[in-house]
């Protein structure tokens, strides 16, 4: 097939290449970091509150009598919560990461010519840049604890422990203080600088196939005794509004609290500053085809700005454009995170 008749294959999907497990919660006190015993496992527990009416009323509902009639029903909830012991000062989460080779394989693809094509623009990137942009963003983000979200927040101290396991051993071990690392740039501070490239190294070596790479990551968050500490929360979707149903539904693996593993590799993969930011510079989001981001509703990477991962990845495969090295990094991180892209042959 010549390269002016090719066609993105109908089906065409990627394996993941960050592959992390998973995360728990477990409970101790701070001045305990070194020792593993002395760590309880934190569960979710249900609890009953009786809240009152704050939503935004309605115009008919905003009549004196029907308020109060309103307020005088409560808001009765059932939610999830998971917290630390009274006794305990310290939230330790733990998960392991497999950094994995072949990007841009596809792990499923039915035109051969396609594939070829694809591997050369990959063989390409890898000579020309190498997977170090990427994997040193990807250590940057395992260093800062981004991947603790809420519960990094307004913490006082914030050590992220990673160690190289290796015949389930440790073969090496760094730590990071999470807080001297910034969640809005990858300026790396001078104290971390040679920890965090021996962590690059280690990416980089994984996904480019020439060494097996599992990492455990341990953070340590000094919160205080007895706080909330946030696992995933369950979606649930039974939409029934019986009251007293539960409104709230944590994560957890045999009732310990966890995170899961999907929420851990968006937080590994919020390496996209590449976006187009005439409207927002948001810092790092996370790398999707679209740029989307949910909590605002938005799409950085619309295809009428050819900044999406489909226009650049058909642009680059199908017609020979070369993106910019900024973009090349886009698209090679979207083959890293996985997913179907095939072209539907219906119109």
């Amino acid at each position: 097939m010549s390269q002016d008749k090719l066609k993105t294959a109908s089906v065409l999907a990627f394996e993941r290449k960050l592959d992390p497990s998973d995360a728990l919660f477990t409970a101790g006190c701070w001045d305990h970091r070194a020792q593993d015993k002395d760590w309880q496992p934190i569960h979710v527990r249900e609890k009953a509150v009786r809240g009152t009416i704050s939503n935004r009323l309605k115009t008919k509902e905003q009549d004196p009598a029907k308020l109060d009639a309103k307020i005088d029903d409560p808001n009765l909830q059932r939610v999830d919560v998971a917290t630390l012991p009274s006794d305990a000062d310290t939230l330790r989460t733990t998960f392991t990461l497999r950094i994995l080779s072949g990007t841009g394989t596809p792990s499923a693809c039915n035109s051969v010519a396609y594939q070829q094509r694809l591997q050369t623009i990959v063989d390409a990137y890898k000579d020309s840049q190498g997977f170090t942009a990427l994997a040193e963003r990807y250590a940057y983000n395992l260093a800062n604890g981004r991947f603790l979200w809420r519960n990094r927040m307004g913490a006082e101290q914030v050590e992220v422990k990673i160690r190289q396991l290796k015949q389930g051993k440790v073969e090496k071990e760094w730590a990071f203080q999470a807080l001297d690392f910034s969640l809005r740039h990858f300026d790396i501070p001078v104290t971390g600088k040679a920890d965090l490239q021996a962590i690059t190294d280690l990416i980089k070596l994984g996904l480019e196939g020439q060494k097996y790479v599992l990492l455990e990551v341990i953070a340590y968050v000094r919160m205080g005794n007895g706080q909330e500490v946030f696992p995933s929360q369950e979606l649930i979707l039974d939409k029934s509004s019986e009251k007293g149903k539960k409104s709230k539904t944590l994560y957890h693996i045999e009732n310990v609290a966890g995170m899961h593993s999907q929420k851990i590799g968006n937080a590994l993969r919020t390496v996209d500053t590449w976006y187009p930011t005439e409207e927002y510079d948001m810092g790092p989001i996370s790398i999707e085809p679209y740029g989307s981001v949910t909590s605002m509703g938005k799409a950085f990477r619309k295809p009428q700005q050819k900044a999406d991962f489909y226009s650049l990845l058909d642009g680059w495969v199908l017609n020979d454009k070369v993106p910019e090295i900024s973009q090349q990094h886009f698209v090679m991180a979207n083959l890293i995170r996985g997913g179907v892209f095939g072209e539907s042959e219906k119109e």
